[in-house]
């Protein structure tokens, strides 16, 4: 178990970020082309100012009549985000590793909050499960990626929390806690994950359109 978990903590690692990064400049390379392809006039319209007024608009909870359409979804949504980034780069655990592997000094949060926010995570992504079986509109449009997708991101926070509170052999959740995060890593880029790469130009596209283009606002 200990050269598994060596294995995975080393050279495993470097594969998963090489993938993810390999695999981020490919996909916006590629998604680029699409759209000059597709659509090159919309690429002509970008617009800072309106591709930036709809970033921000979407990233205020409640501040456009998306979010106010569905509070819950709303509220999950940015808590699972803000927990993300929280755990992901401020975690004790994981600062050590930036700064072991990047030399990134970064402050770390008390160990009883990131974990309290685990759970927030994990109870988000309750919430993401039970609208996906629960409400038509949205059971109708999900596909087994979506699910997928869903069991990638909350695997890590699931052995992240087995492993702190020792449910089960320490060293074994220690290790399937990193290869779950790795796994989320290498796969970003290749799964309904990859919004997270896309969503400043989405954004920025349909703030363009709407603002440039039809004079209205797109919220």
């Amino acid at each position: 178990m200990i050269e598994l978990y060596n294995f995975v903590s080393g050279p495993l690692a470097w594969v998963a970020w090489g993938v993810f990064i390999v695999g981020s400049i490919y996909r916006l390379v590629t998604m680029y082309n699409l759209a000059k392809a597709k659509d090159g006039s919309s690429i002509a319209y970008m617009s800072l100012p309106f591709g930036l007024r709809s970033i921000f608009r979407w990233a205020i909870p409640f501040g456009t009549l998306g979010w106010k359409s569905d509070p819950l979804m709303t509220v999950a949504t940015f808590l699972f985000h803000i927990g993300f980034v929280l755990v992901a780069v401020f975690l004790g655990g994981h600062v050590v590793l930036w700064d072991t592997a990047f030399g990134i000094s970064l402050p770390s949060l008390p160990t009883v909050v990131g974990d309290i926010i685990s759970f927030v995570v994990i109870g988000a992504c309750a919430v993401f499960a039970y609208r996906r079986v629960a409400l038509p509109h949205v059971k109708g449009v999900t596909k087994s990626k979506d699910w997928f997708a869903l069991i990638l991101v909350v695997m890590p926070f699931l052995t992240g929390v087995l492993a702190y509170h020792q449910v089960g052999p320490v060293l074994l959740m220690t290790t399937l806690h990193i290869l779950a995060g790795e796994v989320l890593l290498a796969l970003i880029p290749f799964t309904r994950l990859s919004h997270a790469l896309f969503v400043p130009f989405t954004r920025a596209y349909m703030g363009s359109e709407f603002g440039a283009v039809r004079n209205a606002h797109d919220w």
